[in-house]
């Protein structure tokens, strides 16, 4: 099996094995993008899982104007449609909320984390090709969280009884991703990434070394003073880039 194939396959496998679980309120619903949105998401890792990668960048879950939209990690519509020239049908997650409309590429708000992310890689990168060459992005959890009022939830913030299944297949994924690729390097962005990574290094006995960077949300004050400096400043202290 192709290390694209791979990564279909787990990717496939980790929708399917979410999608019995339940969350008690506040969390009021539930959008899975690899199940709405696995069209672009299957593109995605088609054209850019193809191979063994250096660096495996982890995220936690979708934001509400990036993957959710696009299927793609941290995926701001101009940088997957642009810079990766992914562009596929988007469905629509069940139990939508009113607020939170899923529109696919033809949505207008802009995913900071992901529009910053991305913006980083297509600045020090000729293309997406030259970038995917050695790196890769994905999240740990597919899973968008969302209260009543449509304020989003991120998977720290449930409580551990609800998370305790959904962590097992989020960790066997996160370990079927770095099998496929066999990276030199596992980045978290932020710590709860990293933590996640760390995990997977105890059960597969290491093989990769563990960083992190600044998560680049702007709801960190720190990410919104030159979050892209701060970030290649940490990658380069790392050994990570040159």
């Amino acid at each position: 099996m192709s290390c694209a194939d791979s990564l279909i396959y787990a990717a496939a496998q980790l929708r399917d094995a979410l999608a019995p679980l339940h969350f008690s309120a506040p969390t009021a619903h539930v959008y899975c993008p690899l199940d709405y949105a696995w069209a672009p998401h299957q593109t995605y890792l088609r054209r850019f899982g193809d191979s063994r990668k250096k660096v495996i960048l982890v995220g936690m879950n979708p934001g509400p104007w990036g993957m959710t939209q696009t299927g793609v990690p941290f995926g701001e519509i101009s940088a997957v449609r642009d810079w990766m020239g992914i562009d596929e049908p988007v469905g629509k997650p069940a139990n939508e909320h009113p607020k939170r409309r899923v529109v696919g590429f033809a949505c207008q708000q802009s995913e900071v984390s992901g529009r910053r992310l991305w913006g980083l890689f297509k600045e020090r990168f000729d293309s997406a090709e030259s970038f995917f060459k050695d790196h890769f992005v994905a999240n740990y959890c597919p899973l968008v969280f969302m209260e009543d009022s449509g304020r989003n939830r991120t998977p720290d913030k449930l409580p551990v009884e609800e998370t305790i299944v959904m962590e097992e297949h989020c960790d066997r994924h996160l370990r079927d991703v770095i099998t496929a690729l066999q990276p030199d390097w596992v980045i978290g962005v932020g710590g709860f990434a990293e933590e996640r990574a760390k995990r997977a290094a105890e059960v597969l006995g290491g093989g990769f070394k563990i960083g992190r960077i600044l998560h680049p949300s702007p709801a960190s004050p720190a990410a919104n003073r030159d979050w892209a400096g701060t970030a290649t400043k940490q990658l380069q202290q790392m050994g990570v880039w040159k």
